[in-house]
């Protein structure tokens, strides 16, 4: 079997974090924080849109409470289950790029890829071009959240992309939303 990172090159963007505000505790669900709006959205906005855009995932992480790292019951999906939906992901891309050379993710796609290989129902169409216009984002998110909108559905099994897939991907671009931070 190959090695994995030769399916998932890293790039200088990924793993990228920050803290929401100077203070750290904008939105944290026990802690106030003593940052003003205008702190805030200046704080964010040194993260320029062109970086934003060639980040896939924005995800906002909360702090776990002590209860929730002590907890002794089992997750309802534990690592093994996990590993096995990510394995059969990986085997459906591999399906997808097998004669294409230095393509072997879904996040490696070139645009005019993007467009065959993520095909929308108008529904779909609709929800996109709807979050395209609100969020103001850019021809590069848009084929960022298709991206990521595909793997949804191969990790769910899916041979098409969903609505639910679409909606995923694009919660996924939480810092391209106005009004985030304040």
């Amino acid at each position: 079997m190959p090695d994995w990172r030769a399916f998932c090159p890293l790039t200088e963007f990924d793993n990228y974090a920050t803290n929401p505000c100077p203070c750290g505790y904008y939105n944290h669900p026990d802690k106030e924080c003593v940052c003003g709006p205008g702190v805030v959205k200046r704080y964010v906005s040194k993260i320029s849109g062109p970086l934003l855009d060639r980040i896939d995932l924005h995800v906002e992480v909360t702090p776990v409470s002590y209860d929730e790292l002590t907890n002794t019951e089992r997750a309802k999906l534990d690592s093994k289950a996990i590993r096995e939906r990510v394995l059969q992901a990986r085997a459906i891309q591999d399906e997808r790029f097998k004669d294409l050379k230095d393509v072997y993710s879904n996040a490696q796609m070139p645009s005019r890829m993007v467009r065959e290989v993520c095909q929308l129902t108008p529904a779909g169409l609709t929800l996109l071009k709807t979050a395209m216009e609100r969020l103001q984002l850019s021809a590069r998110a848009y084929d960022r959240i298709l991206k990521v909108a595909r793997t949804a559905a191969d990790l769910a099994g899916s041979a098409d992309i969903r609505i639910e897939d679409l909606a995923e991907a694009i919660h996924y671009r939480s810092l391209d939303r106005e009004g985030w931070a304040g």
